[in-house]
């Protein structure tokens, strides 16, 4: 029910569901090994199908890549009595996956595996899975498993909150046993104790939005002498974007409005991604960096870094480096081209600009003017992905307070904005919408995959005009 407990549950199920295929892998061995008429493994002579030591080593494979293939199947996410055809349609898929990785990875390292071996462990562990679903259902449909695994809870709240409790369970009542709804309102906290008492109650769920606090509180420390569990809703008050968490402040428990991504581990994670990612660029363009700053210095007056003070984290400046693509005076000029702007909003953007130099022009189709902000990088001013920073003063004329919220996260060199084609997108809204996606999906996945679609934006030379 809470999330703490499905995620344990699913974490028993991932180990279990690893071990059921290395079985399927055994046993698809197994059977090709001793049965030597099978004809879908295109091989009748037994002895051309190795020990099961050639294949062993595939465990290290199949053991945590088929979990993660159900998990994107979604079939850990579905209720424990899903119907059987969803099942055995996500089962199928997965095993099919998996089957076809097994091959792939054979292909590559030219093991020369039996492929009968690798389509038997597809069937196999298909079969394996639906036998042990069937065994939950019928474990979980029992009545020892009814008495053990179903829980007896009681809902407090006014009747409307009580029936909105109910609606919002939905198909969990699978798991859950509502014994009834009591209304703090109109009832004592004795009758709620006698009522606990007569059900067994395991889990009291209280909704307080139309309950007096007071009258909460006396439920709480009833059920803390009861040692019965208490969950208490978050949703006092009505939020559009925020996502809540529980936190400890201090000693002082505390709810935690959040809008942006709320995962410490991955966060960590990226900023180490940050931090090597970026020594390796460095290393890597360390040449091409210097020939840049060279050529720039050789064909134009004026310095090598274009400096600007860019609005960061939460709106912090700090100052942004690019390699100098436009005329010295070009902030002077930018006046005089304020009729040619093309973006809509407080961006300012001009096809084929005339300030940028023909050096200038050549590093901008390529992104090599971009190079400079790895050191903002190192400096954890920027990463690696994120929102593009944007110029304090443009920030400044934001016309949507909303807008803002693509500051809540550090600037990035690249983003979807960047790979979506931004030569083609003129509208400040559209550009906000996409940033707002990213920072609403953020993933360590989605970033990896950025990152790749940047490569191929770069080597084409679909940067800024």
């Amino acid at each position: 029910m809470l999330h703490r407990d499905r995620q344990v549950r699913i974490q028993v199920y991932q180990f279990i569901d690893g071990g059921l295929f290395a079985l399927g892998l055994w046993l698809g061995w197994l059977i090709r090994y001793h049965w030597q008429e099978l004809p879908i493994a295109g091989i009748n002579n037994v002895d051309e199908i190795r020990d099961f030591a050639h294949y062993f080593w595939l465990f290290l494979v199949v053991i945590p890549m088929t979990p993660l293939i159900l998990e994107w199947q979604g079939y850990y996410e579905r209720p424990v009595f899903s119907p059987r055809g969803l099942v055995m349609w996500q089962l199928a898929k997965a095993c099919a996956i998996s089957t076809i990785g097994v091959i792939l990875i054979d292909f590559m390292l030219r093991l020369n595996g039996a492929r009968g071996v690798y389509v038997l462990f597809g069937f196999c562990s298909f079969g394996l899975m639906i036998l042990k679903g069937e065994m939950l259902r019928w474990a979980y449909q029992s009545k020892l498993g009814q008495a053990q695994f179903k829980q007896r809870i009681v809902l407090i709240g006014t009747a409307e909150d009580i029936q909105q409790l109910r609606g919002s369970i939905g198909s969990a009542l699978q798991e859950l046993e509502i014994i009834g709804g009591v209304d703090l309102n109109k009832s004592s906290i004795d009758d709620l104790v006698s009522f606990m008492h007569e059900h067994s109650v395991n889990t009291v769920i209280i909704n307080a939005r139309h309950t007096l606090l007071g009258h909460v509180e006396a439920a709480i420390r009833a059920c803390e002498l009861e040692g019965i569990e208490v969950l208490l809703l978050a949703d006092f008050f009505k939020t559009q974007i925020s996502r809540t968490s529980l936190d400890d402040f201090f000693g002082q428990p505390v709810f935690v409005f959040h809008s942006g991504p709320e995962t410490p581990w991955a966060r960590l994670v990226k900023q180490i991604v940050d931090l090597v990612g970026t020594v390796v660029l460095l290393a890597v363009f360390a040449l091409p960096m210097v020939i840049a700053a060279v050529v720039i210095k050789l064909t134009s007056k004026g310095p090598v870094f274009f400096k600007q003070e860019r609005s960061g984290l939460n709106g912090k400046p700090f100052i942004m480096y690019k390699f100098r693509t436009m005329v010295t005076n070009a902030e002077q000029l930018k006046q005089e081209l304020a009729v040619l702007n093309e973006m809509s909003g407080p961006v300012f953007k001009v096809t084929n600009d005339p300030r940028i130099t023909r050096f200038g022009r050549l590093l901008r189709k390529f992104s090599i003017d971009e190079f400079p902000q790895l050191f903002n990088v190192l400096r954890f001013e920027m990463s690696l992905v994120g929102p593009r920073p944007l110029p304090v003063d443009e920030v400044q004329r934001f016309d949507d307070v909303a807008h803002r919220r693509r500051l809540s996260v550090r600037p990035g060199l690249t983003c979807l904005w960047q790979i979506s084609g931004r030569n083609d997108i003129k509208d400040f809204g559209e550009w906000v919408r996409l940033d707002l996606e990213y920072i609403d999906n953020w993933t360590l996945w989605l970033d990896f995959k950025i990152l790749w679609h940047t490569i191929w934006v770069v080597l084409l030379g679909r940067g800024a005009r």
